[in-house]
């Protein structure tokens, strides 16, 4: 089983415009609400991959309800979520169909209180006996302490589970600092970490403050790895059009399935770049267009970027 956590869950609200312009009014051609928060995202690319996966994190009033509703109708996916007193947050995603670009709306997510947390804690430990790996994903909610990936890492470690870490910001920078197996930043989160825009210097820079790897998101250009068994960049051969939000969470769920199929690093790159790409076709975030993944399978180049230097 490969376990998900998302700490701040949210319902996730896709809005689809023609075009959108500021201060005007819009009329909204299609309205999808989705469970999210970018673990169960993982989980749901997971799960249409075929693997078996079970999401945890925190769950509470009306719209946590709705997201519970919308899990459950999700197969392969089982819900270990901790129910919470205030209410999970919802993500508002405005897709612009003329620019092919996406708006995202994040609310702050619901206060969790000490002893929820304690809780979820206790959850936590208890599923990790059956994990054969673990994705710590996104922001924290209200009340969780800003050092709560560093301490998910350390009991994922003395479990001897293989932890992957996909946060930003302070949570990052302590996190890192835990030696997670994988880190999984984006463009803007590996250069507010590390100081450095250069992303071939900024991926080896957070791999020298405590991760085992790192792996860089890069938008439209691919991933960039620095790993214990070399450095590549992977990309497909063009840029596509779409709804980019999901693409990084598929990414993550193209790492994690590699690496519990015993795949070496350009093969987790290789699935993990062309699930990103075909995620960016998909109408919503936590799926992928399947036809889309199995072209671009074949399609994909990892290059070795000692060789390259």
């Amino acid at each position: 089983m490969i376990l998900t956590v998302t700490l701040n869950t949210a319902l996730d609200i896709t809005y689809r415009v023609r075009s959108l312009r500021p201060h005007a009014e819009h009329r909204v051609s299609e309205v999808v609400e989705r469970p999210g928060g970018k673990g169960v995202n993982v989980a749901r690319v997971l799960a249409a991959l075929g693997y078996e996966v079970t999401v945890t994190g925190f769950a509470g009033g009306p719209t946590g309800q709705v997201l519970r509703e919308r899990l459950a109708a999700a197969a392969g996916v089982t819900d270990a979520l901790v129910p919470v007193a205030g209410a999970t947050r919802r993500t508002i995603a405005v897709v612009d169909e003329l620019a092919g670009d996406t708006t995202q709306l994040n609310e702050p997510g619901p206060h969790v209180t000490p002893a929820e947390w304690a809780g979820f804690l206790r959850a936590y430990d208890a599923l990790l006996a059956d994990a054969s790996a673990v994705a710590l994903c996104g922001s924290l909610p209200p009340g969780v302490p800003v050092g709560a990936y560093a301490g998910l890492i350390r009991v994922a470690r003395s479990a001897g589970v293989p932890v992957l870490l996909d946060t930003g910001g302070e949570p990052l920078r302590r996190g890192i600092a835990a030696r997670p197996d994988i880190v999984k930043p984006n463009a803007s989160e590996l250069a507010e970490l590390t100081g450095s825009h250069d992303p071939a210097r900024a991926t080896r820079d957070a791999r020298r403050r405590g991760a085992q790897a790192v792996v860089a998101s890069l938008g439209p250009d691919g991933l960039l790895a620095a790993t214990p068994e070399g450095h590549w960049r992977a990309a497909t051969p063009a840029r596509l059009r779409g709804n980019p939000t999901g693409a990084g969470d598929a990414a993550v769920a193209g790492i994690l399935s590699a690496l519990v199929d015993g795949h070496p690093w350009p093969a987790r790159l290789t699935r993990a770049t062309a699930l990103s790409a075909a995620a960016v076709l998909a109408p919503t975030a936590g799926e992928f267009d399947p036809a889309a993944y199995e072209r671009l399978l074949g399609q994909t180049t990892v290059t070795d970027e000692e060789s390259a230097a």
